[in-house]
């Protein structure tokens, strides 16, 4: 494949083989010592050694330290490796959990305190002062987008409540997004992450922010999730359809700059009471509070449904979703992956307190969220 290059505003490598070229943007940017950040189950796969082999005139040290949801923990255990190996760079290898961790890796081996207090909502947040180490990433899975993101999101330690920092300094410098990273995901890893990209593109065009730049990309990017996610849950070897899947996760984190909605609200709120993957949190939220949210901007989602290929409208659109996540093996709701009736309370406070609703369509009550939590069960 071509090489694809652009700027949104990270410069972007694309196209398969993109990995090889790691190499020569760090020593071009004198960079010798860099730092893969990464997490533990990718780690011990074929993948990470295979990308080291193009790494080989670089002295390489990895930190494996990222699991499941990213905690602050993490990121710190991340900048004492960084130190450690006297890194000058910072490599992030991984999904969306390893990517977030890896952006403020180099953030915080070189600034003080904990990373919560770089979040943006933090009461005395720290400001970042000093020039960051050179970052680039490198996307395995197709969902989250966070190579392309501003943002980090990091939970606590104690409360696993979600925290964002924010800020253009923790932008990638260069992604290499290369489909054969994605080859060896699993069916039910690319059906959840997956339907995290549908849902940011889905999500950023519902939004009544004004973006016709994002509103743009959104839309194009969930005609291209819709296109290829079953081909790629179906068959793992199609590399056009990794390709496609790859570049609607990149465009639905390009377009969430003009925000997002409820279904992130209550995924936000699973992952954190119940460690639930973000990806599947969003599969098991999205047709309740869809279906809701369609009361208040159907020509949106007739529009939705043009871009889809779906038949019959808007009025169409949630049957075809419904089908959809059949279709890739998501089914059953909160109750089957261990959501219990006495969190909802804790849920539906979380979801509230969550900024993302701020940006739906229509605007949630914890009343709302309850129905949508229960709908779910």
């Amino acid at each position: 494949m071509t090489i694809h290059r652009f700027s949104f505003p990270t410069a972007i490598h694309f196209g398969a083989g993109a990995r090889r070229q790691v190499a020569d943007h760090l020593k071009a940017h004198g960079c010798r010592r860099p730092l893969i950040v990464t997490d533990r189950a990718l780690a011990a796969l074929p993948v990470l050694a295979e990308f080291r082999s193009h790494l080989v005139e670089l002295d390489v040290g990895v930190f494996d330290g990222v699991a499941g949801n990213p905690t602050a923990s993490q990121v710190m255990a991340g900048a004492a490796a960084f130190k450690a190996h006297g890194a000058d760079s910072v490599i992030g290898f991984g999904g969306g959990a390893a990517l977030d961790v890896a952006k403020v890796v180099g953030l915080m081996a070189t600034h003080e305190g904990d990373v919560i207090e770089y979040a943006w909502d933090h009461p005395q947040v720290r400001p970042i002062e000093w020039p960051l180490p050179h970052f680039v990433a490198l996307p395995t899975t197709a969902g989250t987008g966070s190579e392309v993101g501003r943002s980090s999101v990091v939970s606590e330690n104690d409360t696993h409540v979600k925290r964002v920092v924010f800020s253009p300094k923790i932008l990638a410098k260069a992604v290499f997004a290369d489909p054969e990273l994605t080859l060896a995901l699993p069916p039910a890893v690319t059906a959840a992450t997956g339907m995290d990209a549908l849902t940011h593109n889905i999500e950023s065009w519902l939004s009544p922010a004004y973006h016709p730049l994002c509103d743009g990309i959104a839309l194009e990017g969930a005609r291209i999730a819709a296109r290829s996610l079953r081909t790629a849950v179906a068959e793992p070897s199609n590399l056009p359809a990794r390709s496609d899947m790859l570049m609607a996760s990149m465009m639905g984190a390009i377009a969430f700059q003009k925000d997002l909605g409820a279904v992130h609200s209550c995924a936000h709120a699973l992952g954190a009471v119940s460690d639930l993957h973000h990806g599947l949190a969003n599969a098991l939220m999205i047709d309740t509070v869809l279906a809701w949210n369609r009361e208040a901007v159907p020509a949106k989602f007739d529009e939705l449904a043009h871009v889809c290929g779906v038949a019959g409208g808007g009025a169409a659109f949630m049957p075809w979703l419904v089908q959809l996540k059949h279709d890739i093996g998501i089914t059953g709701g909160l109750a089957q992956r261990g959501v219990k009736e006495e969190q909802l309370p804790r849920l539906v406070e979380l979801a509230t307190a969550d900024i993302c609703h701020q940006t739906n369509p229509r605007p949630c009550t914890p009343a709302d969220f309850e129905r949508f939590f229960r709908a779910a069960m």
